[in-house]
């Protein structure tokens, strides 16, 4: 494809032709700039970009860290949510980028990738962040071969992830510590700590006894309890933008779930509900109006934003390690120590997969064993 540049009054403009649709002839003509060599410039870019199919930049020569940039900018952020985007942007940051951002993307094998993904921390990183880090390599390599034609075939299908094989008591404990699951002494603890008018306090109980996320926690709404038959519906999440809080559809479509919850919990939540309406009479015209469950004392909702603060300002008071996911984790972990099955937690727990579940839990399989050898013992015993 050729073109050409020509002045017209103060200005320069540069004209191309595509290709005939229907017979006729398709001419471009755009401002190229004030000069000569502005307008040249102008063209070249042009025809390269339309050479590439509308492509602004030439891909064929990126690094895979700016492919990544690339991948992150004109998909992720185009069609999956929020709170994926920001992980994504996470993994690509902390651990793409820093691992195999300086390889070219034409040049780029398996054995590198496979490499990398051997060298990530599985003693500090669990399954489950492995396995997001896996996808995301899986997801931008496979759009690098299509539609955006980099290379032929995808370096990441062939990933092995890594594996600790290791079941004995030391790895069992360092699930623990890692996961920061906490035992009923250290949660009542916590709350000693946390008076019920501080913000916390609601959240702790709701995901204690619920093991819901921190953003299924501040998107709760009062039509999501029903007291009557003592359940609890999660249909929508708050996440955080910039410094305001937006309300979006869950997590996945396994996160939209109907639990039963306890007389414990619900006594709770009744007792909340009438501190909202008196605090409402209190502040009159100041109060913030609004069906939240969990709101400071002028109505304000408590964003996912507001936990995270306050969890981490509590954790400094602790002589153990916590975060507000903590609890996420200890209720999945203290149910299935106490005989839940997993099918039941992954329900609970709004996980897409069971493997999830068992991946993210599998430190409570030694004790399982040894109950289930207990059992069997007790039987032979008593015949």
């Amino acid at each position: 494809m050729r073109g050409y540049v020509r002045k017209r009054g103060n200005r320069w403009y540069y004209t191309y032709e595509g290709p005939s649709i229907d017979g006729k002839r398709q001419r471009f003509e755009l401002a190229g700039g004030n000069t000569r060599a502005e307008a040249e410039q102008a063209l070249r870019k042009a025809i390269d970009e339309f050479e590439r199919g509308g492509v602004a930049i030439n891909l064929t020569e990126m690094s895979v860290s700016d492919y990544f940039d690339y991948w992150h900018e004109n998909f992720v952020v185009k069609t999956l949510k929020y709170n994926t985007q920001t992980n994504y942007r996470t993994v690509i940051n902390n651990y793409i980028k820093p691992g195999i951002g300086m390889y070219r993307m034409r040049s780029i094998g398996p054995a590198a990738i496979q490499k990398f993904v051997n060298d990530l921390p599985t003693d500090k990183l669990s399954k489950h962040t492995i396995e997001i880090i896996v996808s995301v390599l899986r997801k931008g390599f496979k759009m690098a071969v299509f539609p955006y034609q980099l290379i032929r075939e995808n370096p990441a299908n062939y990933i092995v992830k890594p594996t600790n094989n290791d079941d004995d008591e030391i790895s069992q404990q360092a699930a623990r510590e890692r996961l920061k699951i906490i035992t009923m002494d250290q949660f009542k603890q916590i709350l000693t700590l946390v008076p019920e008018s501080n913000p916390l306090y609601l959240p702790l109980i709701i995901s204690f006894n619920t093991g819901l996320r921190r953003g299924e926690v501040s998107g709760l709404t009062w039509d999501n309890i029903d007291f009557d038959n003592k359940s609890l519906t999660v249909n929508k999440q708050m996440i955080m933008k910039k410094r305001a809080f937006d309300i979006t559809s869950p997590k996945t479509k396994a996160s939209y779930r109907t639990i039963a919850i306890g007389s414990t919990l619900l006594t709770v939540l009744k007792r909340f509900h009438t501190y909202q309406k008196e605090n409402k009479v209190r502040y009159g015209q100041y109060y913030f109006d609004s069906d939240f469950i969990c709101t400071k004392a002028n109505g304000k909702p408590v964003t996912p934003s507001v936990i995270k603060y306050y969890a981490s300002k509590l954790s400094k008071e602790l002589d153990f390690p916590f975060n507000f996911h903590s609890l996420r984790h200890t209720h999945a972990t203290m149910l299935l120590e106490n005989g839940a099955k997993y099918k039941e937690i992954q329900q609970r727990l709004g996980h897409s997969r069971i493997s999830t579940t068992l991946d993210t839990y599998s430190h409570v399989t030694q004790k399982m064993k040894r109950d289930t050898v207990d059992i069997f013992e007790n039987m032979l015993k008593g015949s």
